[in-house]
Formats: C-alpha cells, sequence, structure tokens
C-alpha cells in the first residue's frame, strides 16, 4: 500500500491556461492530501507551467518523441499518477495506457471502449436514443446532399468528431445559414452532425459523474450555466425564428462554465443513469439541458471537466478522490456531502521573468 505520509508526486500533462490540465492543477492544490506536482507542456510560456512544483516543455502529443518523453519523466522524477489535460493527450495516453500499466503509475482515465463512443457525437446519440434517453434530434452531414434532410429550426452545427471547447460550432436559423456553415466544415474534411436547438440558455447544465476505476458509483454534481455571460458563451444571437418558448436569445457556451454549482437531483439522476449506462469508469462530464421536465445530453466528455476547480472548491475534488481511492486504498462513501452556491469567474496574470523560462526535457542519451 502507498504510504499515506510520503508525497504523491502526480505528472499531469497539457498545463496551459484554458484547458481541463489548469483545472486539476488547480484541484490538486486545493486538496488537503500532500501532492508534489509536475507540469508539462508543449508551449513553454503556458501559465500553468510556473505553477506547479516542476516543469518541462515536452515535444506535442501528436509527435513520436511524446510518449517516450513521458516514460523517461516518469522514471526519472518518481511519478506515482499521470494525468491527462486535453483530450489529444486523452486518446495518446489511452493508446499506451499499457505501459503506464506496467511502470505501476495510476492513470485515472477511462475504458478505451468509452472513450471511442464519446468522442462520436452521432454514435453517441445513437447509443442513448437506443438505451431509451432523450436526445436532441440529430442529423449527420457527410455530404452536401445530406443538408436537404434537416427539417427544423434552429439546429447547432458542429463536428461529429470531438470539437473541444465548442470549435468550430455555428447556430443556423434558417436554411441559407445551414448551408452556409455546413458547407464551411464540409470544406474542411470535418464530419457534421446538426443537432435541433433545445431549451433556452437558462436550461443549461454541465454535468460530473464520478465513478471509481472499477466502475463503481461515487457522486454527481451540477452547475447550472450562467451562459449569457461575457464569459461564459461563444456565440449569442437574437432568435429570429417563430419558436419563442426558446427565449428571445440563442446561446452556444464558450467551454468556460460559471454559475450555480449543486446537486440538481431532477438532472443529476438521468446523467447517472447515462454515465452507468455506457459503463463509465472514472470521471465523466455531460453537457446537456433540461427542458420540460426532460434531460437532453448534447455532449459527453469522457474526461475531467473545465469546471473541475469548481467542483473541489466545494468539497467534490475528483482527481483528488480518486488517487486517494485508488492510490492509498480509501474508502470513499457514496454520495458524500459537499457545499452549493454560486461561483464565478475572471481572468487571472502571471509574470513571467524572461529569464524565467522552464527547460525542454530531454532523454538520457541528450543530458
Amino acid at each position: 500500500m502507498f504510504s499515506k505520509y510520503k508525497k504523491i508526486r502526480v505528472l499531469i500533462t497539457g498545463v496551459g491556461g484554458g484547458g481541463y490540465g489548469e483545472q486539476v492543477l488547480k484541484a490538486l492544490r486545493l486538496a488537503e492530501t500532500s501532492y508534489y506536482l509536475i507540469g508539462i507542456d508543449m508551449l513553454p510560456y503556458s501559465k500553468g507551467l510556473f505553477e506547479v512544483d516542476e516543469a518541462y516543455v515536452v515535444p506535442p502529443a501528436s509527435s513520436l518523441e511524446y510518449i517516450p518523453a513521458l516514460i523517461e519523466i516518469c522514471r526519472s522524477r518518481d511519478v506515482h499518477v499521470l494525468i491527462h489535460g486535453s483530450e489529444i493527450e486523452l486518446k495518446v495516453l489511452s493508446n499506451h495506457r499499457h505501459l503506464f500499466q506496467k511502470m505501476n503509475i495510476l492513470l485515472p482515465i477511462n475504458s478505451p471502449k468509452v472513450i471511442k463512443l464519446c468522442m462520436d457525437k452521432w454514435k453517441t446519440f445513437e447509443s442513448l436514443s437506443e438505451k431509451g434517453f432523450n436526445v436532441p434530434r440529430s442529423f449527420l452531414i457527410q455530404k452536401k446532399r445530406d443538408v436537404s434532410a434537416v427539417d427544423i429550426f434552429p439546429v447547432i452545427i458542429k463536428p461529429s468528431i470531438e470539437s473541444g471547447g465548442s470549435n468550430n460550432t455555428f447556430i443556423a436559423q434558417d436554411r441559407e445559414e445551414l448551408y452556409f456553415f455546413c458547407n464551411h466544415l464540409l470544406k474542411q474534411g470535418i464530419k457534421v452532425i446538426v443537432q435541433e436547438y433545445i431549451g433556452t440558455p437558462n436550461d443549461e447544465y454541465t454535468v460530473g459523474v464520478l465513478r471509481s476505476l472499477d466502475g463503481k458509483f461515487i457522486n454527481s454534481i451540477a452547475v447550472k450555466r450562467y451562459l449569457l455571460s461575457g464569459l461564459s458563451s461563444r456565440i449569442k444571437v437574437k432568435n429570429r425564428t417563430k419558436r419563442k418558448e426558446l427565449s428571445d436569445m440563442l446561446a452556444i457556451s464558450s467551454g468556460v462554465s460559471q454559475g450555480f454549482i449543486g446537486r440538481f437531483p431532477e438532472v443529476c439522476e438521468t446523467c447517472e443513469k447515462i454515465a452507468k449506462a455506457i459503463n463509465s469508469r472514472g470521471p465523466i462530464n455531460i453537457q446537456c439541458r433540461f427542458f420540460d421536465g426532460k434531460v437532453f445530453p448534447f455532449e459527453i466528455n469522457p474526461r475531467f471537466s473545465g469546471t473541475t476547480s469548481l467542483r473541489a472548491i466545494v468539497g467534490f475534488n475528483e482527481p483528488d478522490i480518486l488517487i486517494r481511492h485508488h492510490l492509498l486504498q480509501e474508502p470513499i462513501v457514496p454520495r458524500f456531502r459537499y457545499r452549493e452556491g454560486i461561483i464565478v469567474r475572471g481572468l487571472s496574470e502571471t509574470y513571467i521573468h524572461p529569464t524565467n523560462k522552464p527547460r525542454p526535457f530531454l532523454p538520457k542519451n541528450e543530458q
């Protein structure tokens, strides 16, 4: 058993500002557990590199040198836990998980099956619909002619495969806009999904369902988003359709969530069922709208969330819980208590002297 009196050495990837790697870093800084945090990023002036105990610049996750660099850091720095901080790193680490498992490094990551499913929005909604969950009406657009099947407005247009932070996401209120945005994405070789716009900006939630790595339920939490603030909305447009039940403004989140955080059982109960139905193991984050008494999930991220630090503030510290449970063998009481309330966000700045630059990590034969 790992000694609870020894400082746990955690390597967090992708700690650059704005990603969920930085959120994991913030959450572990809030924990009572004793951690020594090592941060890596591919950019030398990433904010998180200056907020860890030890920092390195590594090749991007797409590089063949990325995994060897991580393995060398884990070995030389006696790393006990490895946590990914971006979706591309999630995929790469998932494909190489066996290498870190052989090193007895805890990798709090979902199963390859769940990751593959959730990374494909079309397959996700097919699966949820087959399991009896409510989902927005959706259309897969692979060619221009597929657009003609869309028969409801307004709609959300986005990539079917990934799209972290609402990248390449648009609102179309008529067929002319629909063709324009779909054509824009198809020209880039992006497979498109079109979804019915449901509810109002006041109906949106981001929900975390935490299950252990062996699939046992631990707890859930939700943020009822303040979506119309400048920081939290990527797109805000006046509703020009005749569907007045959708409110005067249509909006898409920027991925920076803030708002009322709490239990919201009417929303979390359905999300817990979704996590169980897809057999999630570890952290999972479900974006949804609660409208007309029903939960409509529109995206599932099989990873830590952009609200990880918000949850930690109220006592729902997901990375710390998984580390204490799986590394320290601490029992975790399901549905433990945590605080509720409003959390708002802003911007913060870090001054970096020009000479204070994290060094690139070099393999042993190059040091």
